[in-house]
């Protein structure tokens, strides 16, 4: 076969490919399609990395496929030992990774030998930017989500020493594009400096942001990859960064308008620093015991139930779902509210209710659900709280008024699970535990949900 013959024979598999990613995409918007979706841009994926190693001239192919090999055995075997509650820090790893790459390939086009266009260095100095800051912003989240970080690190004039290292950035990767300056030098200086500023960027955010960070970084990394796709000319790689720098993009606007919040918000301000705020709110928490709890709802018409991060902590997801099938038999109405930035990434509680086998026509979203609450007998809240706060609509004073709530607290009856009395991650109390229709069930979230389900078998 002809060199020519091959070159569109390998732009054709890209085109399959990029065909691939985009319907994966789609069918991953809904989470009746969404494992459909996954396959099909796995396909994807393979049928472009088939495709480049037919590229021509293409050399060290022992060195790739060792990697490969390597990359494929690390990622299997941390995918089957992954817990879900530590999915979301999976996710930012890997986007980081993902970033990583992409400004590696920057790296290495920006230490050849060879002449190239003012464009194709411009591009490569950009892809590397974004990558690198995609890179070690998405490992401080990564740490932050693990628990290694448990406070964001403030301090005074740090917007203005975060403003110095990006402008160095810029400058840097200017002298970079001009020419005037070179050498390996500066080229590690200018990677130091992107990595940097990543770090810099990250460190004050509160865990109550990452969802929004962790969809930013994954917006980023699809436009570094999108860059580097040009300085490459690989047709999958522009497509694909192109495609996932537009979604993350469109998600990150997303998860800012579920808080109420613009990025610039979430990005630079001191989001629940004081610890609370909003005034004092008055009442107090009224326990209740499981036994108790389970007969509200068996003789109840409709419960909704609301997980949070607690939830997933607690890997209760199986065993609440236990219960609520137990409620469904006995002729209860049972519904799952979720809200978009409930857990730590998008599409996070979406992902144990699924695991545990809840079928997708019980679950809803905040808009869809809503409206529903004032019927409900009882709201059962799982481990949540900021996004069922009702001081976000009624305190002007509290940090998160504004944000769109599930509107627990207009069932007739409220019961949440929590294992203590703390605040949420924005850090602001919650006026929900104190409103006369609710009742507090401590403990571990899988420990109540088992007592919870033993009391609704006694009945």
């Amino acid at each position: 076969m002809s060199g020519i013959d091959t070159q569109w024979l390998v732009k054709a598999a890209y085109f399959a490919a990029a065909f691939l990613f985009i319907v994966g995409l789609k069918r991953m918007s809904s989470p009746k399609t969404a494992r459909g979706g996954i396959l099909w841009a796995g396909v994807g994926m393979l049928v472009a990395t088939l495709a480049t190693f037919a590229t021509p001239q293409m050399e060290n192919f022992i060195l790739m496929l060792a990697a490969m090999g390597l990359a494929t055995a690390l990622a299997w075997w941390s995918g089957r030992r992954v817990a879900m509650t530590d999915m979301p820090q999976m996710v930012a790893l890997y986007n980081g990774m993902g970033g990583g790459a992409a400004a590696a390939i920057g790296a290495v086009e920006l230490l050849g030998d060879g002449e190239h266009a003012l464009a194709f260095i411009t591009l490569a100095v950009a892809g590397s930017i974004i990558g690198a800051v995609s890179f070690s912003g998405s490992l401080i989240a990564f740490a932050k989500l693990q628990g290694w970080m448990r406070k964001p690190l403030r301090f005074g004039g740090q917007q203005a020493v975060n403003l110095v290292v990006f402008l160095a950035t810029l400058a840097l990767g200017g002298l970079l594009i001009s020419g005037e300056a070179g050498g390996h030098d500066l080229i590690l200086l200018f990677f130091l400096a992107a990595l940097l500023f990543g770090v810099l960027m990250t460190l004050p955010i509160g865990g109550a942001d990452m969802p929004v960070v962790i969809s930013l970084y994954n917006a980023l990394t699809g436009l570094a990859v999108a860059f580097e796709g040009f300085v490459l000319d690989n047709a999958a790689m522009i497509i694909a960064g192109t495609v996932v720098g537009a979604a993350g993009t469109m998600l990150t606007q997303l998860m800012a308008r579920a808080m109420n919040r613009p990025l610039s918000n979430v990005l630079f301000s001191a989001f629940g620093e004081s610890g609370g705020g909003g005034g004092e709110i008055s009442g107090s928490m009224k326990p209740v015991d499981a036994a108790d709890a389970a007969v509200m709802m068996a003789y109840g018409e409709k419960v909704i139930v609301v997980p949070g991060y607690g939830l997933a902590v607690a890997q209760a997801q199986h065993r609440l779902w236990e219960f609520c099938q137990k409620l469904i038999e006995r002729g209860v109405k049972v519904k799952f509210a979720i809200h978009p930035v409930a857990g730590r990434m998008p599409g996070h509680m979406n992902v144990l209710l699924a695991e545990a086998g809840v079928p997708y026509e019980l679950i809803f979203d905040l808009d869809e659900i809503n409206n529903e609450f004032p019927s409900a007998d009882v709201a059962l809240v799982v481990g949540a709280n900021d996004v069922v706060n009702p001081m976000a609509r009624t305190n002007p004073e509290s940090p998160i008024y504004g944000m769109p709530i599930l509107d627990a607290d207009k069932a007739k009856n409220v019961v949440v699970i929590k294992r203590g009395q703390g605040t949420g991650f924005s850090g602001v109390e919650n006026a929900l535990f104190f409103n006369d229709n609710t009742r507090m069930l401590y403990g571990d979230a899988q420990d109540v949900a088992g007592k919870l389900l033993q009391a609704l078998k006694g009945l």
